[in-house]
């Protein structure tokens, strides 16, 4: 190999034998820098060496010189490739698809050219400013949204701290934060419940159109079904008749579904309330099914829909639109007023006891225990004992005789 040097030694010179061109690297700010001169003339290479280390020299000066790095680009490139094929299965089209959305409309615009050390904590502080002043219409971004694109950048992050690109995980939890409010998911109180199930039964046996019969009949079973089991819409629409079994549970000599779930969470089992049973049998007799066909064949939302708007259930007080997932949050709530095990009704609904907490059990006034709170001392008992302790102190206070 040929090699040379320039301005006492800072700046070597060398060509490698699969190379014509000369190559020049030199040692600054704590790090070996390399270039290709482009030059086979090792008097236009020294040229070329002299006025890039001088160069460099001056950007080290100004504090302009950057060590090479990726940048929040190429990162986020790597964790799209990577999510799309690590996770295939087990997430949701739609959520993978969320992740390249928010990278492509928010957050690349404005962290993508930056390198990844320059992803601070204070940078990620002015990202949440600029959604905020430049969002549409003058209303900023809902906080959930906002959380959703913080979930995002933190596993773009984490894919550039795997890689080796990025030592440490920057601060990215929101300063100034006040707790959240507390609110529940939309689901239909007892009264509401009744009220729904009355309407899609009447609907049942009057529907608008002759047509439609069949529909509105496989609507209410689909109703109570859920109500009953506390499926999620997913797992209702993945649910075969293959993976139900009609049993009498041993526990409580009752006729109960055994369900073998698939949905979000993977495989997993459900032991339904005893008011599953009916619908489910009425479904089987409407259609008479193979074991392989889907129990809910097909989406009846539109329908769904209309009743919710006619009997004024299709939002909370709150404003909060109810769906098919609010069914799912009926059952839960209905279990925990009935004073269930919320361990128990956790694993029968595959999810974690911190989620029901969260969500569901914050306001249910029957998860209280009233003689637990309700604690009040006898006044008489009370009143004795600070009576003796004021004795105490006065015949300590006496003069001995």
């Amino acid at each position: 190999m040929d090699k040379d040097t320039i301005l006492d030694g800072k700046v070597n010179l060398y060509k490698r034998p699969s190379s014509r061109f000369w190559q020049c690297s030199a040692y600054l700010d704590g790090k070996n820098r390399r270039a290709s001169t482009g030059q086979e003339s090792l008097f236009e290479a020294k040229l070329f060496a002299e006025e890039w280390y001088l160069t460099l020299r001056g950007k080290m000066k100004d504090g302009t010189l950057k060590n090479a790095e990726k940048t929040f680009r190429q990162a986020a490139l790597q964790f799209q490739i990577e999510y799309e094929t690590i996770t295939q299965g087990q997430r949701s089209p739609a959520w993978v698809r969320g992740h390249k959305d928010r990278l492509r409309l928010h957050l690349l615009p404005f962290l993508g050219d930056l390198g990844l050390s320059e992803v601070t904590s204070g940078k990620v502080q002015e990202y949440r400013l600029h959604r905020i002043e430049t969002a549409r219409g003058g209303k900023p971004p809902a906080r959930n949204t906002l959380h959703n694109e913080i979930v995002t950048l933190r596993q773009v992050l984490k894919t550039a701290i795997r890689h080796g690109w990025l030592d440490r995980l920057p601060d990215l939890s929101m300063p100034y934060k006040t707790q959240g409010k507390i609110s529940h998911r939309p689901w239909f109180s007892p009264k509401e419940y009744k009220q729904l199930y009355q309407a899609t039964r009447e609907n049942a046996q009057n529907p608008s159109r002759p047509q439609d019969k069949k529909h509105a009949e496989d609507l209410h079973d689909f109703v109570l079904f859920m109500a009953n089991t506390g499926l999620r819409p997913d797992e209702a629409s993945n649910l075969e008749h293959r993976d139900i079994d009609i049993v009498e549970d041993a526990a409580t000599d009752e006729v109960i579904l055994e369900i073998e779930v698939r949905g979000k969470r993977g495989m997993g089992y459900c032991k339904s309330m005893p008011g599953a049973v009916m619908p489910y049998r009425r479904l089987v007799q409407r259609h008479k099914p193979e074991p392989q066909d889907k129990v809910f064949p097909v989406n009846h939302i539109r329908m769904f829909n209309t009743i919710l708007r006619n009997t004024g259930l299709k939002t909370t007080r709150d404003g909060k639109r109810r769906t098919a997932y609010s069914l799912r949050h009926t059952y839960i709530c209905l279990r925990l007023m009935e004073g269930a095990d919320i361990y128990q009704v956790a694993k029968n609904c595959r999810t974690s006891v911190e989620m029901i907490e969260r969500f569901y059990a914050a306001h249910i006034k029957d998860t209280i225990d009233t003689a637990a709170v309700n604690v009040r001392r006898d006044p008489k008992k009370r009143n004795r004992s600070i009576a003796a302790e004021i004795l105490d102190e006065d015949a300590e206070r006496e003069p001995a005789e």
